[in-house]
């Protein structure tokens, strides 16, 4: 695809990078066939082309306006498009610096404005978790809207941490919003890696991976959220502290792993946190990289046939970090019975990060249709990979929805 440049972004690192991915584009539509959003919508410029498109207009100076500013927003990001793709469009990385300049042109309503503020600041605030509790307490006066966005109270196993020390370590993000949402996710992690003999490190001071504040385009935040965690994790990544040093850092929640294993490319022009993020990215590893590595270490440990669970692999983890396969086949081999929907496995569910706030009505449709394709497997359990996809998804099923991690945890009980 061929692009001349607006004045205003030529010569500038935001225009050569967008200029090198649109110059792959081909125009071949393979990618509004796997969209989500065009397969609801229908409408060419709520599909990855489209929104291309629209992009390119921007960049060659055309004045983007509201409605291009709703096309942009109804993507949720998920990159099913670049796994479709037979061109290697990198297409996230293209609308994060659409969405950047039409955030900066079209001024938003009031009120919109005002729910993404309260988003990107109250779901990395630390008053998050007193005010998670206060609406599990009130939740059944709570009207579906809020219900839906707040879990039942969680288990009493979410506070037992195992205490061994063992020689392999690892460091552990337990995020923003899953401490408070389902912190049985973290103890649940740690207790699986300890049966392995390996101890979970958390560093103090690290918090929110930055997803939130980047994908709201508060880029400026975001990158605020990557140094502060980069400046947390060091000590144990040199081992420089008493805990000694850990071998890989560890995502039990896919969204924010995909954004760890991006900080060398955001900060890759700071010339005080390149080299660090660069580090940091390498050594990141999605919890299910890890299981090939468990396996016979836990094998011994698990009896029989274990439970019927109806996997969604989380678009994070399945086209932003291109990571298939592992979980299915790593459960199966530990004697679960995993299956996957028969058809549209590579759909989003329609969490998306704060996606379900910000688009109810498309997010919640694309909950119902993955729900639809899972129900025939009449699984004991849905289980995925993101703290996102598995509170959405349990808003719309009485089916128990957890991590898989938290599963293979309970097998060893």
């Amino acid at each position: 695809m061929q692009i001349q440049l607006a004045p205003e972004f030529q010569g500038s690192a935001v225009g050569a990078e967008a200029e090198a991915i649109l110059s792959r584009c081909v125009h071949c539509g393979f990618c509004t066939a796997t969209c989500p959003t065009y397969q609801l919508l229908g409408d060419e410029l709520d599909g990855p082309r489209g929104r291309i498109y629209l992009i390119k207009q921007v960049l060659e100076g055309v004045e983007p306006t509201r409605s291009t500013q709703l096309h942009l927003d109804r993507c949720l990001t998920c990159r099913n498009c670049e796994s479709t793709c037979p061109s290697g469009v990198q297409y996230g990385a293209l609308l994060e610096i659409g969405r950047g300049i039409v955030e900066a042109k079209v001024e938003r309503p009031r009120q919109e404005r005002a729910v993404r503020w309260l988003l990107k600041e109250g779901l990395t605030s630390p008053a998050f978790k007193p005010a998670m509790k206060l609406g599990q307490w009130l939740r059944p006066l709570l009207p579906d809207s809020l219900k839906d966005k707040v879990p039942t109270a969680t288990s009493a196993r979410a506070l037992d941490w195992p205490t061994r020390s063992h020689d392999r370590k690892v460091g552990l993000l337990i995020g923003c919003v899953q401490p408070s949402m389902a912190p049985n996710i973290n103890s649940a992690t740690a207790r699986v890696l300890d049966a392995a003999g390996i101890q979970t490190l958390v560093a103090e001071g690290a918090g929110c991976c930055g997803a939130i504040r980047s994908h709201l385009n508060d880029h400026a935040g975001g990158l605020a959220d990557m140094r502060r965690n980069i400046d947390a994790w060091w000590p144990l990544v040199e081992g420089l502290t008493e805990a000694g040093k850990i071998e890989a850092l560890v995502m039990n929640a896919s969204g924010c792993g995909l954004m760890v294993k991006d900080y060398g490319h955001a900060l890759r022009a700071d010339p005080d946190y390149a080299t660090k993020a660069a580090k940091i990215s390498a050594i990141t590893r999605d919890l299910s990289e890890l299981l090939p590595d468990l396996l016979p270490l836990l094998k011994p440990l698990l009896n029989g046939a274990q439970q019927k669970l109806a996997y969604h692999p989380p678009c994070t983890l399945q086209h932003g970090q291109q990571l298939r396969g592992g979980v299915e086949a790593g459960l199966r081999e530990l004697g679960f019975d995993v299956q996957l929907a028969s058809c549209d496995s590579h759909l989003c569910c329609g969490s998306a990060g704060t996606y379900s706030v910000l688009q109810p009505e498309l997010s919640k449709q694309l909950r119902d249709q993955k729900l639809q394709a899972l129900a025939p497997l009449h699984a004991q359990a849905i289980v995925s990979g993101n703290i996102g996809c598995i509170q959405h998804l349990q808003s719309g099923t009485a089916t128990p929805v957890q991590h898989w991690v938290e599963a293979l945890d309970q097998a060893l009980v």
